[in-house]
């Protein structure tokens, strides 16, 4: 068999590893519809390789893809399976039961992970093992009809395969079983796999892990509704807000509010079925249920959260109204230890946080939150509950789907990211950032206008100063503050500026006097640092 026919088959035996892989993941995807995303093989490979990922893996893939983080991993983990599928495919031409066994083990896999997931039942490998079936029938299916299969029996002997080898070799007399003919066309073959693919394809689309990382768990949602506040928020007064255009709403909406968590997929909890345990370092366990919470007098206040992650001048930031019960009551009722220094919240898919105990029962509006923007939480932001806690970066204090709180000290536990190198205590330090103009914006001559919002909770915005290229620093003029806890927007003006390419820069300065500094560094250990400016062009 000459050099081209070989590369042929090769080629066809990757195209059917590729295939099948696509049929066993899309095919079991559809069929976790009916179970849990536990039960999805790509949610559930995904989700296992997360806390394997190592801090300086995931910083750039969240200043990157920011909430897209979770489908972008999906997509690597589907890539990853379609690469390894390849291969197996091309080793088929020459060792077809070898590669058919690689094929299985592979599929074992996701099936090993999802065993051993403590939410999953025994049940949820049902779909895998059925995709792993119809994975394998289709790869035999392709070889069949595309590889001649006396072509790997033959290279399955070691005198065979070498005779193969030499083939192309001047003077070679060797011989050995060697087809020449498919038994199908091209066209037939390629026909065939393309049909399979796109069935593969479609099933994964209409399958649970794009529904999972697309769209709501709306039927539970549904069966909460909330009380009405007993202590509403502070009306938001017209003057929050600069009204220049291009600057973000004051109240973010819950469709546009950042998500950076450690779940593929957000659980579906029944409210019902939820449930609050405090317990450790305290002389009495608490145990509370949805039914309890909402019984609870609830309280409003509007609180901005900020990602960890957030690079300077970013968008993992929102400002929201939020419904809760003061988390500072909660823990009255289980009477903390003295000796206890903070909170390890749980989260319903292992996530674990470490609070403060001291921001949490100080005077801040420190919430176990039910409500956002008037409306129970969405699934992706906490739904049935989660901690919102003013002061501190969400990664030690914004919990979703919290169902723990562990009274305890720092020197006895730790928590998810300060196991990977983040601070512990993690409080927010004063930032601003730059919204009008956007960067690398064509903007007309003549009087600029610009605007932005800042932030520095605790202590609130005292003043906020722009620069434009290496001129003096500008006052700019600040909107009405709501709270301390809530980012401020701001605006200044520039007038007659120059045609041609400029530079912004912006500072803040909190209340107590800290001015934002311009020192570049990292979001490790406690968010990045540095001054937010943009170049623009003027025409």
């Amino acid at each position: 068999m000459n050099r081209k026919t070989r590369a042929t088959h090769r080629f066809r035996g990757v195209v059917a590893g590729i295939v099948a892989t696509v049929m066993m993941f899309g095919l079991a995807d559809l069929i976790a519809r009916a179970f849990t995303p536990s039960a999805a093989p790509l949610l559930t490979l995904g989700q296992a390789i997360i806390p394997l990922a190592p801090p300086a893996a995931i910083k750039p893939v969240i200043a990157l893809f920011g909430d897209n983080d979770k489908l972008v991993l999906v997509l690597s983990t589907g890539l990853g399976a379609i690469v390894l599928a390849g291969l197996i495919g091309a080793l088929a031409v020459s060792r077809r039961r070898l590669a058919t066994t690689l094929l299985v083990v592979a599929g074992l896999v996701p099936v090993i992970v999802i065993i051993i997931r403590p939410e999953a039942g025994a049940i949820d490998v049902i779909p895998t093992l059925i995709g792993i079936a119809a994975g394998v029938a289709v790869f035999l299916l392709l070889l069949r009809s595309g590889v001649p299969a006396t072509l790997a029996e033959a290279t399955d002997s070691p005198d065979v395969a070498r005779g193969i080898a030499r083939d192309d070799e001047p003077g070679s007399r060797t011989s050995h079983p060697s087809p020449t003919s498919d038994p199908l066309s091209r066209r037939r073959f390629f026909g065939l796999a393309g049909a399979v693919g796109a069935i593969g394809a479609v099933t994964i689309a209409a399958g649970q892990t794009l529904v999972s990382l697309t769209q709501e768990a709306g039927a539970a949602v549904a069966k909460l509704v909330l009380p009405d506040p007993a202590k509403k928020a502070a009306a938001i007064p017209a003057a929050a807000s600069t009204e220049l255009d291009g600057t973000v709403p004051f109240v973010t909406e819950a469709k546009d509010f950042y998500r950076i968590d450690t779940a593929l997929s957000p659980p579906v909890i029944d409210p019902e079925q939820w449930s609050l345990r405090i317990h450790g370092m305290v002389e009495e366990e608490v145990t509370l249920t949805m039914d309890d919470v909402l019984d609870l007098p609830l309280e409003e206040h509007h609180i901005t959260l900020t990602c960890v992650s957030n690079p300077v001048g970013g968008d993992l930031v929102g400002n929201a109204t939020w419904l809760g019960y003061p988390v500072r009551d909660l823990l009255a009722r289980a009477r903390p230890n003295s000796q206890a220094d903070m909170v390890l919240s749980h989260s319903f898919d292992g996530f674990t946080a470490s609070t403060p105990i001291g921001a949490l029962t100080d005077d801040r509006a420190a919430l176990l939150a039910v409500g956002m923007n008037g409306q129970p939480l969405t699934p992706i932001h906490g739904f049935p509950a989660r901690l919102v806690v003013p002061g501190l970066y969400g990664f030690v204090s914004a919990t979703k789907w919290v169902t723990e709180l562990e009274v305890t000290r720092f020197d006895e536990k730790t928590a998810y990211w300060t196991d990977r190198g983040w601070d512990a205590k993690a409080p927010i330090l004063v930032a601003s950032r730059i919204e009008v103009p956007k960067p690398l914006a064509k903007v007309p001559a003549g009087d600029l206008r610009v605007g932005g919002t800042a932030w520095a909770q605790r202590s609130g915005i005292d003043r906020v100063e722009v620069k434009l290229d290496d001129g003096e620093w500008t006052q700019a003029d600040l909107a009405e503050e709501v709270t301390i806890d809530t980012w401020r927007q701001w605006r200044a003006e520039f007038a007659e500026v120059a045609a041609g390419s400029h530079t912004l820069t912006v500072r803040a300065t909190d209340k107590d006097g800290t001015v934002q500094t311009a020192k570049r560094r990292d979001s490790i250990p406690n968010s990045a640092t540095g001054h937010h400016h943009i170049q623009f062009r003027v025409e």
